[in-house]
């Protein structure tokens, strides 16, 4: 009885137009279930997925309550409520399990393969596909939904750089930065998109601090603070903890202040400062690296290299208040150095128990398309994993 429902099944075509994780984990639970799936990318298959967790690929994190998870998503906390608990973090274990890609956890609760490598999971995805999905490298230019077409009106068409396609069912993983042309042209609301976990740039020049790291900050916006690891860079800041940031007021206007606190120095002795023949830069160093209590000395007027017992009492204080109470003027976003794009697909289009358009039966989303994004540490990849199942399962049920 399986089998024959399996044959039954694969009489419907489904295009999905994306190779990225979302749209190849669409595909392998499409093709699990014997549907006949075809896969659309102008570029090489699933290859942004290369690039996470700094090529380790950081697949999802330890978090196996679905609220909790969808905490960390800025845009589309309660949306996701219905999609996690369908597919959380154990199923994202799974799943991999089952293509040969073993996982082990961070201290700080990221999800990584065993080989820390991101090119062994594509190659282990893409292979678990491979026989059972048609590949074609073309670009999907326009998609003509049923009803608009005189010979099929119950078919999607899509239109690519080489040729017409008809398919039963469509679903879009494009991703966070290209595909939204054509669906204005269906009538679907788009959020504009735009950077988010990313780098800042600041009015003040950093550019002697570029590369140097400092772990565990508190940063402060308005009343909201974060923590997390911040490095300073040639234009600005980054690092994780101005990802956070970045996605928390993604469109928040320019200027703004950012306030950082590097360590708590109030019940510092005096004495150690004061009476002390290290340079200032060392007495520090156990709190802040070196270039940084150098980069503040100049601007309070001091020789980076003085010694304690050189600084007056005052001008320690200043020094220990600065470090307390560091602040920049963020005046712009780093160019090209996104790790994830907010907005997408307004949510209010889409169904959140089955993904599909409110507007146009048989088609979905899944991915970064979608006006979904998380912090950094395995979130946004676990959105596609979740959204990408929860896709093909809707489409499955429906054939049923």
């Amino acid at each position: 009885m399986a089998q024959e429902s399996i044959c039954d099944r694969s009489k419907y075509t489904i295009a999905i137009i994306g190779a990225g994780p979302a749209g190849c984990c669409c595909a392998k639970y499409l093709t699990d279930a014997g549907l006949n799936v075809t896969l659309f990318d102008k570029g090489k298959f699933l290859r942004t997925i290369l690039p996470t967790g700094g090529g380790r690929c950081n697949l999802a994190h330890a978090e196996y309550d679905f609220k909790e998870l969808a905490k960390n998503y800025p845009r589309g906390e309660k949306f996701l409520y219905s999609v996690f608990s369908k597919f959380g973090t154990a199923d994202t274990i799974e799943f991999f399990e089952k293509i040969g890609v073993k996982t082990y956890t961070q201290e700080d609760n990221r999800i990584f393969p065993i080989s820390n490598s991101s090119k062994e999971v594509r190659s282990k995805l893409l292979s678990s596909i491979y026989k059972k999905c048609t590949f074609k490298n073309e670009e999907v230019l326009n998609i003509i939904p049923p009803m608009e077409q005189s010979e099929n009106p119950d078919t999607w068409d899509i239109l690519t750089d080489k040729r017409v396609y008809t398919f039963d069912y469509i679903v879009i993983a494009t991703g966070g930065h290209s595909g939204y042309k054509m669906l204005e042209n269906l009538g679907i609301n788009i959020i504009k998109p735009t950077q988010a976990l990313v780098g800042l740039t600041t009015k003040e020049d950093l550019s002697q601090l570029s590369g140097v790291r400092v772990p565990n900050v508190e940063v402060k916006v308005g009343k909201t603070k974060v923590y997390g690891d911040l490095l300073f860079t040639h234009h600005g800041v980054s690092g994780p903890v101005i990802y956070t940031i970045s996605s928390i007021f993604v469109r928040k206007e320019f200027p703004f202040e950012i306030i950082f606190k590097f360590a708590d120095f109030k019940y510092m002795p005096q004495y150690f400062l004061e009476k002390s023949q290290m340079e200032v830069c060392n007495q520090l160093k156990p709190y802040v690296p070196k270039s940084l209590t150098k980069y503040i000395l100049k601007t309070l007027g001091k020789d980076p290299d003085i010694r304690g017992s050189g600084l007056g009492r005052t001008s320690h204080q200043k020094l220990l208040d600065t470090l307390e109470y560091f602040k920049l003027h963020i005046n712009g976003k780093m160019k090209n150095g996104e790790v994830v794009t907010c907005g997408g697909v307004d949510l209010k289009e889409v169904n959140p128990k089955t993904l599909e358009s409110k507007q146009h039966q048989g088609l979905y989303f899944c991915g970064e398309v979608l006006d979904i994004d998380g912090f950094c540490g395995g979130f946004n990849l676990q959105n596609c994993w979740s959204t990408g199942y929860l896709t093909a399962q809707s489409i499955i049920n429906r054939l049923m």
